[in-house]
């Protein structure tokens, strides 16, 4: 159990090690000073100032439009962007949460910097889609669309996934739970809001709430930064711990992937559907399939789904929305455009 053990960071440490070159994600001894000038993770600086400067404010965009939209949504498209913003709120609430909960045993604090910004980005998710309900709905809808993740027991199930891992890691806190933990989370950022972000995006093309549609695209951007951080840091972990990724925990890591991916497709199904102009069953899981493989490769682990390595052509809309303002899936090859303010990308497509 020793070398699997990992212990909270110390809050006051004038004992702590200035060293850069012995900082570690894990168990290093941290003075938690955060020095802009000597960090180990050289990626981390163009990370922070990127999530700052994706700075936005939900109530700047105009929803006038979607009020209107709203009450002459087709059936399947109210139904769907109801339990899709459910989820979506649920989601970026439980990052909020649990984020604190991964940043106390970091103990590289450049690495804490990019956490807390994350923090802070998932708050204004949590915003933004209050925003769009408070907007659209009175009261009663809203506070039925607020909770239908505790009552659509579809929805329910599938929280269940990401939210009991979390648990774990809480319950006891150790190496191996860690890297479960961020995979969880890299799950999340990189899977589970894409089929949401599908729909809205599909509801833009077609003309239809675009103040939504907006929202949606500020947080998609965000999340883009959010999927590279886990990612660096998984990268991170495997130098620093590489005991961890031995192919036990190699097949753990795809099988997390593939419910995550078959969950994804499984929700996508259910609240998009055939019923929905301009997305079908198979759109879905084609796609879903394909950022499976992005999220799998992306940690040098290859092929999770053979056949679906590259964009389905019948998405390439998605990434025409998503894409904005430079946003690239791996922003850190983008230019220097990629980092306009966010205010850069209103009505650009």
């Amino acid at each position: 159990m020793g070398e699997n053990k990992i212990t909270k960071k110390p809050l006051f440490n004038p004992d702590g090690d200035i060293e850069v070159n012995n900082r570690r994600l894990l168990n290093f001894n941290t003075t938690n000073i955060n020095d802009f000038n000597n960090m180990k993770y050289s990626w981390v600086s163009d990370w922070y100032r990127q999530g700052m400067n994706n700075f936005w404010i939900p109530e700047e965009i105009n929803l006038d439009q979607d009020k209107n939209d709203y009450p002459n949504l087709l059936p399947a498209e109210r139904t769907a962007y109801d339990k899709i913003l459910s989820f979506l709120v649920y989601l970026d609430s439980l990052q909020s949460a649990n984020l604190p909960n991964i940043g106390q045993y970091v103990t590289a604090n450049e690495i804490n910097l990019c956490l807390s910004i994350q923090t802070f980005q998932e708050c204004i998710h949590s915003q933004s889609y209050s925003y769009m309900l408070d907007t659209i709905c009175n009261p009663t809808e809203r506070n039925d669309i607020l909770y239908q993740w505790k009552t659509d027991e579809h929805l329910l199930n599938r929280n269940k996934f990401i939210g009991e891992l979390y648990n774990e890691f809480l319950d006891n806190p150790n190496k191996y739970t860690f890297l479960k933990v961020c995979i969880a989370n890299y799950i999340l950022e990189g899977v589970y809001f894409y089929s949401g972000f599908m729909f809205f995006y599909n509801l833009g093309r077609n003309g239809k709430m675009p103040g939504s549609v907006q929202e949606i695209r500020y947080i998609n951007r965000d999340e883009n930064t959010h999927l590279w951080l886990f990612k660096k840091i998984l990268l991170e972990l495997e130098k620093e711990e590489p005991e961890l990724f031995n192919e036990e925990n190699k097949k753990m890591i795809a099988d997390m992937i593939k419910t995550g991916v078959e969950q994804e497709i499984a929700w996508g199904q259910y609240v998009i559907g055939n019923d929905i102009p301009g997305l079908n069953n198979k759109m879905v899981e084609d796609y879903i399939k394909y950022l499976g493989n992005q999220r799998y490769s992306s940690l040098g682990l290859g092929t999770l789904y053979p056949g679906y390595e590259e964009e389905p052509a019948s998405m390439a809309w998605v990434s025409q929305y998503s894409n904005a303002n430079m946003v690239k899936t791996d922003f850190f090859e983008a230019r220097s455009s990629a980092y306009a303010k966010s205010s850069a990308i209103e009505d650009d497509l």
